[in-house]
């Protein structure tokens, strides 16, 4: 009994050593958190069932910068680019050739976070500006098959580049070898949005009707869309586009429920606000809410105009039409516009792009009213029409690349060019929305707003129906409106995304493996020069020995 009690005893020890190699083996693969940054995914979606954009969304590998060595092997690296650095053709390379590659970590200046703001010099601007859109461009209508996120530049992460530039320049890049940093996001694959909504808002003034007459009022529609498309969907604020529409139609519904809601000043014309949803996909919500009103409310419809990105102009805007210029009531518009605009000292430019109606791709937002015969016109700063999903809320369209001054302008031309025409003042110098009176237009409200949707992603797949924000356009245009409605429809079409659009990034300092392993075999001698120490000085030299030595095989037992 008592030589079953030594071994049992002698057992547990082992077994103690045993688990005590375990936890240093644990411990040995414990890293310092150098940083940690919130990051933002470049957008996945499927056009027609043809992959696009960042295919994964988990990272876990060593980082590196451009100063990495010649004929590196980057399949288990994430290069940190920043776009003062960016090499456009080092990446389109990488892309195009499908080249193996770890992850794409991109740092964008930090005035350009919404959270920061600033100012930048206008060639700085620019530059920014021209780099951004050709990089958008290439991931966006690109199959990635690696992650690739997007972060602003601070301190800490500043620090760490430095340090891996460092150690790059020296010839030793981050590996399981060599230590280094590693960059870890542990997240989930990304799902497909199922059944991803749009929401439609429409507000409505009433005009007067004279007593007797039992003709419905003509009505003159003014619509926005408000949603928007980036290379990264949790950065996409579009600011210029389209929040500077949205910002426009907000004011004019102002101005326009002060002069309806005295009697004596309302207009002989119903008002129609349309905050409209799926913009970047063919306006796909400008279809659906439409096809949503019975005729006599579409015939109704004198004509439509539509606003699209004008935050950024000097000194001309641009009517874009589907209907040839000869047309009467395309003469009429473009000359309402044209004498409104010589008063303000501005320039307004007419430009015919006919439709095809076996085309499914929609440039601009009027394009849906001509295709249901309605006569409609966009206002832009823009002289043609974007490709698909580039100008819809790009990276660099933030707010320090919108003018404030250029909305204010822009508010006046379009208020005064209706107001003319609803109250039959055309070519009259009538100023209705006079500066200093108590219709004139406020900055201090076109400020607020142009704040908010300079803060708030908008891309349409991930708004929920009772997103704060649409609710909020809501009950804003419900201030203005006799009546509001919304409107809840599926986004159909050829386009499927995905989630995981924002994470947090880990940055961890790791020691080398042969660092790990040295360490390793220190401690692990440590251990067992203890463990035989307090076995010899607790049951002896031959107690130890015994430990070691071959149990009598059954035989010699039995014998």
């Amino acid at each position: 009994m008592a030589a079953l009690k030594k071994s049992t005893e002698l057992l547990e020890s082992v077994y103690s050593v045993v688990a005590l190699l375990f936890i240093l083996l644990a411990c040995v693969g414990l890293c310092d958190a150098a940083a940690a940054v919130d990051v933002y995914r470049l957008i996945q979606y499927d056009m027609s069932g043809s992959p696009f954009g960042s295919r994964f969304a988990a990272l876990n590998h060593h980082a590196a910068s451009l100063s990495f060595p010649p004929g590196a092997d980057l399949s288990r690296t994430v290069l940190i680019i920043p776009l003062r650095e960016l090499n456009i053709t080092f990446v389109r390379e990488y892309i195009t050739q499908k080249k193996p590659l770890g992850g794409l970590l991109f740092l964008l200046p930090e005035v350009l976070s919404f959270k920061h703001g600033g100012n930048m010099q206008v060639h700085e601007k620019e530059k920014m500006k021209k780099l951004l859109a050709e990089l958008e461009r290439l991931l966006v209508h690109s199959n990635i098959a690696c992650p690739v996120y997007f972060a602003f530049e601070n301190d800490d992460i500043d620090t760490v580049l430095a340090d891996i530039k460092k150690n790059d320049a020296m010839g030793q890049p981050a590996t399981a070898t060599t230590g280094g940093y590693k960059l870890v996001i542990p997240t989930a694959e990304p799902k497909k949005v199922v059944s991803p909504t749009i929401t439609n808002i429409q507000g409505w003034l009433s005009g007067l009707k004279a007593d007797g007459d039992a003709n419905q009022l003509p009505t003159i529609a003014i619509v926005a869309s408000y949603d928007t498309f980036g290379a990264a969907p949790a950065l996409s604020v579009g600011s210029d586009s389209n929040g500077s529409g949205i910002v426009a139609l907000l004011e004019i519904a102002r101005l326009f429920s002060l002069l309806y809601s005295n009697p004596k000043t309302r207009g002989r014309y119903n008002l129609l606000f349309g905050l409209t949803s799926g913009g970047p996909y063919n306006y796909n919500g400008t279809q659906k809410w439409l096809r949503s009103f019975d005729q006599r409310l579409r015939e109704s419809i004198d004509y439509a105009i539509c606003l699209n990105s004008i935050g950024s102009w000097d000194n001309e805007l641009w009517i874009h039409v589907s209907k040839p210029p000869e047309n009467a009531y395309i003469k009429q518009i473009f000359e309402g516009f044209s004498n409104v605009a010589e008063e303000l000292d501005l320039k307004v430019g007419l430009k015919h792009k006919k439709i095809n109606i076996s085309n499914p791709r929609v440039a601009w937002e009027h394009e849906q009213f001509s295709r249901l015969r309605v006569t409609a016109a966009t206002l832009s700063e823009l002289p043609v029409a974007p490709e698909l999903f580039e100008g819809t809320g790009s990276l660099f369209d933030g707010r320090q690349y919108v003018n404030e001054t250029a909305i204010i302008r822009g508010v006046k031309l379009v208020a005064e060019s209706l107001a003319r025409h609803i109250y039959g003042h055309q070519g009259k110098n009538v100023q209705i929305f006079a500066d200093e009176s108590i219709l004139a237009v406020n900055p201090a409200y076109i400020r607020s707003w142009l704040d908010l949707l300079s803060q708030t992603p908008r891309v349409a797949p991930f708004l929920s129906k009772n997103d704060p924000f649409v609710m909020a356009l809501k009950k804003e245009l419900a201030d203005h409106a006799d009546e509001v409605n919304v409107q809840h429809e599926n986004l159909e079409g050829i386009f499927t995304f995905y989630d995981s659009t924002k994470a947090r990034l880990n940055i961890h300092q790791v020691a080398s493996v042969t660092f790990d392993l040295l360490l390793l075999l220190v401690l692990g001698s440590y251990l067992i020069v203890l463990f035989c120490f307090l076995v010899i000085t607790t049951r002896g030299v031959d107690e130890l020995i015994s430990l070691f030595r071959r149990p009598p095989s059954r035989k010699v037992k039995t014998a």
